[in-house]
């Protein structure tokens, strides 16, 4: 069961969008986990397209910027990982949808 926190938290994370690709981070599949715990903070697990992704090092800020606005959000942590390396599998229908894939 998804709580309305962290609904909120996968809204904010969709104003965010890949610099190469006109999708954003959440319907890229560039989120791994997301993690809300009974202090209403934050620990979010991604990944970026390719790790020498141009704004690599600007991406967790990003995230971390935009999620830190939903409200109830007390603290929030971001984990850069590249295992499982992100692949196009890994898009939502919608972002398949947008990029004309389906």
């Amino acid at each position: 069961m998804i709580s309305p926190l962290e609904v909120s938290i996968i809204n904010a994370l969709k104003n965010i969008y890949d610099p190469e690709i006109p999708v954003n981070i959440f319907d890229l599949g560039l989120i791994y986990e997301l993690k809300v715990d009974k202090d209403s903070n934050v620990h979010i697990r991604m990944t970026l397209t390719v790790p020498n992704c141009p704004v690599a090092e600007d991406m967790p800020d990003m995230v971390r910027f935009e999620v830190q606005k939903v409200q109830g959000v007390k603290n929030v942590e971001v984990e850069i990982v590249f295992d499982p390396p992100w692949d196009k599998d890994m898009l939502s229908e919608s972002a398949l949808l947008e990029l004309g894939l389906l």
